[in-house]
């Protein structure tokens, strides 16, 4: 059998990715649960919010994948109750039309992203692998970019290979998502980064379209890392073509 492209990628991990999948659909449970087993992932699932955070903690997943309405506990929730115990990637599900407000209370509550369903177990294979990347694989970089492994300006703090954020002395968490986006801006300071680059790079090549991705998710890493997120020092608007990274001090090699 000839394996697709998701396929391909999430065979080809270091392990055996082990997801949890929280829905209160039986059917829907039941196809995405296949679409993700077809692959080789270790499955995981719940039906409602409460058995789901039992099950987080017994099994400690490498990915959360949440409905947005759940029974006894919403989604929403749940995933700042899993947020405060790890930093693994949440994958947000709704049935309703997704606006912008949506995303980002998702975004608040710890999510790395948010889909509007039904879904297509191959769309949502492909989704959850690029999620899995993000957070397994290194962001991909040229070879002197590559070297860049800390930045440090007195005020904000990225130590890459330790996957640690400080800002104004105190640690700030970072969804594996903003922590991407954040290393590719510090590996390319001073160049303006197109949004299709960054589509490219942080979200990989599935997610060419959609075009809100950069402005909403460099907003919400704006509110944790810069002094005034109203008039930022550190990630520039190049109107109507992209952003530009500010270093303020020293990149170690």
């Amino acid at each position: 059998m000839v394996l697709g492209h998701s396929e391909r990628v999430l065979s080809s991990m270091v392990q055996t990715p082990i997801i949890l999948l929280v829905e209160d659909d039986p059917e829907m449970l039941r196809v995405l649960q296949m679409s993700l087993e077809q692959r080789g992932v270790q499955v995981h699932t719940a039906m409602d919010g409460v058995e789901g955070l039992r099950t987080f903690v017994r099994v400690r997943p490498d990915l959360a994948v949440l409905d947005v309405y759940l029974p006894q506990l919403d989604g929403v929730t749940l995933c700042r109750r899993i947020r405060e115990l790890s930093d693994v990637p949440i994958l947000m599900m709704s049935a309703d039309a997704i606006e912008e407000e949506d995303i980002v209370e998702g975004l608040d509550a710890g999510a790395d992203e948010y889909i509007r369903k039904p879904i297509g177990g191959a769309e949502f294979a492909a989704r959850v692998n690029a999620l899995l990347r993000r957070a397994w694989l290194p962001t991909r970089s040229t070879p002197s970019e590559a070297e860049v492994v800390r930045y440090d300006d007195g005020y904000l703090t990225v130590d890459i290979q330790r996957h640690r954020v400080v800002v104004a002395g105190q640690e700030e968490r970072l969804t594996p998502t903003e922590f991407k986006l954040l290393v590719t801006f510090i590996r390319h300071p001073g160049q303006v980064l197109t949004f299709r680059h960054l589509l490219e790079q942080v979200w990989g090549e599935d997610y060419a379209t959609e075009h809100h991705y950069p402005r909403i998710y460099v907003s919400h890493l704006r509110r944790k890392i810069e002094p005034d997120s109203s008039t930022p020092s550190y990630i520039h608007n190049e109107y109507g073509v992209g952003y530009r990274f500010v270093g303020k001090s020293s990149f170690s090699r």
